[in-house]
């Protein structure tokens, strides 16, 4: 008997994922393809979609030669990708400049701008549940009708990196519900474009792409790209997710009472809302779900495990050494040695705003601090710091999270849950549980084939879909020993960003 295979893609920062799995939701083969990241000014981060597309394809080829399938035997194709990124296309569907991406903090003037042209906080909630944080893709629009008017009045429709790639497999510019919840233009409640405040912006609506659900069918593979990928001409692909929505979808996480913590590049708590909920001061992110009748609560911190990781290549040159030397993983090097570092890295704290923070404190002005150091500190108690650091922040978010559902359990997920240390730290500093699933280590990869089974008809529906996840069987349990060390330290992280927020705000 023939099976049936679905194929995942996500599109993220540092790279493309392709998963290829089968109609259980086994994973047969993956694939990723790393790409550049471009900062040409502080603050600012932008990438080439070019390198998207060749990270996407090449990784579709390697998945199936590695997996040997048959490519008549894939029945759907979909997506997972980084959200509030601005792609700029002109009339020939052209790629205008490079794409603005998420993490890119330049839109802070327009941000406040078109906040106060919707009567404040208060008034753009009306239009669209959401602030409009300075990550958000219509930020970014108004940026470049502000400082690129060229390259504005060459723009014909815009999308986000993830539809990009959609895009060059069927020839059809669109994006979905979750995705287009993340540009601040979109009504979430009625799951449509807020075209008032499209209006009030003084931006043309045909600009905007059609929205469409997750599991809706997108369009089909193009013979131009059958011919680059090994994909047959005329396979199904289905519209997918953003990230943050879709990579907790591939966890389990579609409906209220378990919370979704992701540590990757950046960080985010989330909880499946199974109706519409309010977002009366604008502290969280409300965004439509993978599915119809189902939305998605949310709150990100931009640099979890890329504080991480700029830690070790910026102050552990010394420990990958070592690891080389032993022929071991730097970072499980590591891991083995914040292990002997006691809970509170010995006095140091690190806030980890990087690139600025979204949630709790939507600041691009925010950076990173190192406190507490001392002669006595070593990079291991520097390296717990940190990873305690991502935590404290994310706990900052579970709370906001926890204020009308108590959670009863956390699924971790994400590069942060590899590590047996980070995994513990979770269980001790949230003071719940914590379990990672059977895909967890497959990201939005795996969220984007449960999308493509639903589209395809292998499940009814996403809550038939996740049948097929299970939790591992290990899980962690808060630790009583570190729990007085980790609230003092919760504590006085705390006491951190309001402490420094005059040195953040000043321009000189």
């Amino acid at each position: 008997m023939t099976r049936r295979m679905l194929i995942g893609l996500d599109i993220g920062t540092s790279g493309a994922k392709c998963l290829l799995a089968d109609e259980t939701g086994r994973v047969i083969a993956s694939a990723t393809r790393e790409y550049p990241l471009s900062t040409p000014r502080p603050g600012w981060a932008e990438q080439n979609p070019e390198d998207w597309w060749r990270g996407a394809a090449d990784g579709i080829r390697a998945v199936l030669a590695k997996a040997g399938a048959d490519a008549k035997d894939i029945c759907g194709v979909s997506f997972s990708g980084q959200m509030h990124g601005l792609v700029a296309l002109d009339a020939e569907m052209r790629v205008i400049r490079p794409a603005i991406l998420w993490c890119d903090q330049r839109t802070q003037k327009q941000c406040d701008w078109i906040t106060g042209r919707a009567g404040g906080v208060e008034g753009l909630l009306r239009y669209t549940n959401n602030r409009m944080l300075t990550g958000y893709t219509g930020g970014k629009l108004l940026w470049l009708r502000d400082e690129e008017p060229e390259n504005f009045a060459r723009m014909k429709i815009f999308c986000c990196p993830k539809d990009y790639i959609r895009f060059r497999l069927t020839g059809r510019v669109l994006t979905d519900v979750s995705e287009a919840s993340g540009t601040g233009f979109f009504d979430t409640k009625n799951r449509v474009w807020a075209d008032g405040l499209i209006a009030l912006a003084g931006l043309d609506k045909a600009i905007f792409p059609k929205a469409v659900e997750s599991t809706a069918l997108a369009g089909c593979v193009t013979a131009e790209a059958a011919a680059e990928t090994g994909l047959p001409e005329g396979l199904n692909v289905y519209a997918g997710g953003g990230d943050a929505v879709i990579q907790t979808t591939g966890t389990g996480l579609v409906e209220p009472g378990v919370l979704g913590v992701v540590i990757g590049t950046s960080g985010n708590v989330s909880m499946g809302m199974s109706g519409f909920h309010a977002n009366p001061e604008g502290n969280l992110q409300m965004f439509c779900n993978n599915e119809p009748g189902l939305w998605h609560a949310f709150g990100c911190t931009l640099t979890a495990g890329g504080a991480f990781s700029w830690f070790v290549k910026t102050l552990a040159g010394e420990d990958a050494a070592d690891a080389a030397r032993e022929g071991k993983n730097t970072y499980a090097y590591i891991d083995e040695r914040v292990k002997n570092v006691p809970a509170g890295a010995n006095g140091v704290l690190f806030a980890p705003y990087l690139t600025g923070e979204r949630c709790p404190y939507p600041d691009p002005n925010a950076r990173g601090i190192f406190y507490g150091l001392s002669l006595g500190t070593t990079r291991a108690d520097m390296a717990r710091a940190v990873m305690e650091g991502v935590t404290y922040s994310l706990k900052q978010v579970v709370e906001l999270m926890s204020a009308e559902i108590a959670p009863q359990k956390v699924y971790l997920s994400g590069g942060g849950a590899s590590s047996e240390v980070w995994k513990q730290m979770a269980a001790d500093i949230f003071e719940l549980p914590v379990y990672t699933m059977s895909a967890a280590k497959e990201g939005g990869a795996y969220g984007a084939v449960l999308v493509a089974g639903v589209g395809a008809g292998i499940w009814k529906d996403l809550k038939e879909a996740i049948g097929v996840l299970h939790e591992d069987e290990r899980f962690y349990t808060p630790d009583p020993a570190a729990r007085e060390a980790y609230r003092r330290g919760y504590e006085r992280y705390c006491m951190l960003y309001p402490a420094n927020k005059p040195l953040f705000d000043r321009e000189d």
